[in-house]
């Protein structure tokens, strides 16, 4: 009786593991390019001119703030990334638009500095609204072998990943880091951090954005630590101004 018991019992566990393993098989995978009718793919989005209206949908990465009723957001599809600045909308709409959650953003296109993005300062004619439905969060695209090739800006705004880099002095004090592009800022204020890093021979700089990773993130800790020399993996979104400034949202030291 015992030995039927256990037979009985093994046999439902091997039913129950077969089950699961069918379900995950079966499961619907999100697919990261569908847009809903009159939305634009990314290749037409960045085809568009400067100025012009344009109508996206992509998954919310990250978000770097809500004030006065705007906000601005990191998205990204399956084929590119998107950065939409200062698009209104109130702050229960903002708490609604989780990471990995989907939406759909209508406004002008422009460019500054170098960086493509949807931003509306003046008119605030942009829009965005939930689209309901599965959730999709981007892996993180390695750029380390093509920060020195011209293709590298054709990632721009995705969610990036750089390794095996080197910490080399911000300024000729040696030192690690700095409090604001020019060292005009101090601990305990509501400043960015900038740092430099080097592979393969060229130096590069990367922003810790307060807005986005604040003084009490781990990045923003990670970086007031780092010590010339330290060897580092980094992760955060590739934005443009006057060449490659990436947002930094993880930092690792090995």
């Amino acid at each position: 009786m015992k030995k039927l018991v256990a037979m009985l019992l093994a046999l439902t566990l091997v039913f129950a593991f077969v089950s699961c393993g069918e379900n995950e098989e079966n499961a619907p995978k999100v697919d990261p390019n569908k847009k809903s009718e009159g939305v634009m793919t990314y290749a037409e989005y960045m085809a568009a001119d400067v100025g012009s209206e344009v109508v996206i949908e992509a998954f919310v990465q990250a978000k770097q703030g809500w004030w006065d009723d705007k906000a601005v957001f990191y998205l990204q599809d399956g084929n590119g990334g998107y950065f939409a600045y200062d698009i209104p909308c109130t702050k229960e709409a903002y708490d609604t638009f989780t990471i990995g959650s989907k939406v759909k953003v209508t406004g002008p296109k422009a460019e500054f500095k170098g960086e493509v993005e949807i931003y509306d300062n003046k008119a605030r004619t942009s829009t965005i609204e939930l689209v309901p439905g599965d959730k999709w969060i981007a892996p993180a695209f390695d750029v380390t072998s093509l920060m020195d090739k011209d293709n590298y800006i054709d990632h721009q705004n995705k969610k990036v990943a750089f390794k095996g880099l080197t910490v080399v002095a911000s300024n000729e004090d040696g030192a690690a880091f700095l409090y604001n592009w020019d060292g005009s800022g101090v601990e305990g204020s509501d400043s960015d951090l900038y740092f430099n890093a080097e592979i393969g021979g060229k130096t590069y700089t990367f922003v810790i954005e307060y807005y986005l990773t604040g003084a009490d993130s781990d990045a923003y800790k990670a970086v007031q630590a780092l010590k010339v020399g330290d060897v580092i993996d980094l992760e955060g979104f590739l934005y443009w101004y006057d060449g490659a400034q990436p947002h930094i949202t993880s930092v690792k030291v090995k």
